[in-house]
């Protein structure tokens, strides 16, 4: 995927000027090293021009990790710390940073080794508070050379979120479809999260799609197409029409992207789109998400902004599905009651026309629209990806601006069952303890849209701190809450 930031974070240790600066040096010395015996070494960068204890320190620190090339920094505490000189670190880069801390090492070594970072990292966080900077900081931030490294492991993939959003542009084209204002939200908040927005006519894409009738690349497009789909190209004559598409949409956003690394696109894919175009966009759109530029449906732009935040945490391709339909009674007796450990309120199916990759279904095969086509002649709403979504785990989740302009989440862990659907689209049984209530209690009482972002993988704790880091209120991140938690909403009668 090269629509994704590689993140190098620069490990800067701190110590307050009277405990021995050895105890920083050797305690930075052992993280590098338990790092790069469990990690891949490019991930961080260690600065070795100095032990930051002053204020001169932390500019020089932060001149030497910025021509290092480091987009996030880790502040390490090797013992107490300089609570400003260390705070103003963070402050200055301009990146995401976390903060954490040295244990103590031996109960033989309590009087010159004891560094005293467990009290540390409280005057830290205090005055990170004062100067309002933002830092991550994992849930126990102390710990040996190991548990260090394991804390920035973790933190790779947030970081690699957090730049991400502050280099990427979606890029719109049309309104939301009339009657459809599910999907529509305030984009305030995109800009307060320093994304950008190009927001397009229908139009302008209409006549940037017919400049490249006849393009000489699009036979080479069509055979990428042919290799992709395999037995599953059952409308080969449509592919010389998705091929320019796919083509178009990659010109854009080459010739749009302007001073933003990053893309994702929020694509309108109805009503008139079919009948102007000759075909509906579903497997382009799938396609593109799978080089790792997200493209959601019926300019959905808070679905696209969320897909780019899966995409980066987890490294992987996502999808956006519908929160569609629920598991019949017969097909839960059947396939499901007995052998997995979910009731059928915690089933339902995640569906959407055909956007989810083709490395994400069980089996895929290229077909027409079925529901566009209850409206429209069938030839026209052919280039769907339709197939059973993979077996596997999943994460269910949402950022949103809602109605009232406030930021909010929602993130759930779950699994698509190994369950045929017998139905149509791209299209998966999914299960998520008690969602029934999640679904009353969070989604529902949230107002979220029934766009929700896949990751295929259990990645909650990562987007939690995502949302954290850029400013989700805590009270505003809804989870699936345990049978025994009430929801704040939830009637306890």
């Amino acid at each position: 995927m090269n629509n994704l930031p590689q993140v190098k974070i620069g490990i800067v240790a701190v110590s307050r000027d009277c405990f021995p600066e050895s105890l920083s040096v050797n305690r930075r010395k052992a993280l590098i090293k338990a790092y790069e015996a469990k990690y891949d070494k490019a991930d961080i960068y260690e600065c070795p021009v100095c032990i930051v204890e002053s204020e001169i320190h932390m500019v020089e620190a932060l001149e030497d990790v910025k021509k290092a090339g480091c987009e996030a920094i880790c502040v390490y505490l090797g013992n107490f710390g300089p609570e400003i000189s260390e705070t103003l670190l963070a402050k200055h880069f301009d990146g995401p940073a976390m903060f954490v801390a040295a244990a103590e090492e031996s109960q033989e070594d309590l009087v010159g080794g004891r560094g005293d970072a467990y009290c540390g990292m409280l005057n830290a966080s205090y005055n990170l508070k004062l100067r309002n900077i933002r830092a991550y900081i994992p849930e126990y931030p102390v710990g040996t050379a190991e548990n260090c490294a394991d804390m920035i492991n973790e933190f790779v993939p947030i970081a690699r979120a957090i730049v991400g959003l502050k280099n990427l542009k979606i890029i719109t084209f049309g309104p939301r479809p009339h009657n459809f204002l599910a999907c529509n939200a305030p984009i305030k908040q995109l800009y307060n999260l320093g994304v950008e927005v190009q927001e397009n006519s229908e139009l302008d894409l209409f006549e940037a799609y017919h400049k490249l009738d006849n393009d000489p690349r699009i036979p080479a497009k069509v055979k990428e197409m042919e290799e992709e789909l395999g037995e599953g190209n059952m409308k080969p004559t449509i592919l010389p029409k998705l091929a320019q598409y796919e083509l178009t949409l990659l010109d854009w956003i080459e010739a749009n992207r302007g001073y933003r690394k990053y893309v994702a696109i929020a694509g309108k894919c109805w009503p008139a789109f079919q009948t102007q175009f000759g075909f509906v966009p579903c497997y382009v759109n799938s396609r593109l998400t799978g080089m790792g530029i997200p493209v959601s449906c019926e300019v959905d732009i808070y679905g696209a902004l969320s897909e780019f935040i899966g995409t980066a945490v987890s490294g992987d391709i996502v999808t956006l599905l519908d929160i569609n339909n629920t598991v019949p009674e017969d097909m839960y007796a059947e396939s499901v009651k007995g052998k997995f450990a979910y009731s059928l309120n915690d089933t339902f199916m995640g569906f959407h026309c055909g956007n989810t990759n083709a490395k994400k279904l069980a089996a895929c095969s290229m077909k027409y629209q079925m529901i566009m086509a209850r409206n429209l002649p069938e030839e026209v709403t052919q280039g769907t990806l339709e197939g059973d979504i993979m077996p596997g785990e999943i994460t269910f989740f949402r950022l949103q601006s809602t109605a009232d302009n406030i930021l909010r989440a929602y993130i759930a862990h779950g699994e698509v069952l190994p369950v045929a659907t017998r139905s149509f689209g791209g299209i998966g049984v999914f299960a998520i303890k008690e969602m029934g209530r999640f679904y009353r209690h969070v989604l529902i009482e949230g107002n979220y849209p029934h766009h929700g972002a896949v990751a295929f993988g259990h990645f909650g704790k990562a987007l939690y701190e995502v949302f954290k880091y850029i400013g989700v209120c805590p009270c505003e991140i809804g989870y699936n809450q345990p049978a025994d938690v009430r929801y704040r909403t939830e009637n306890p009668f």
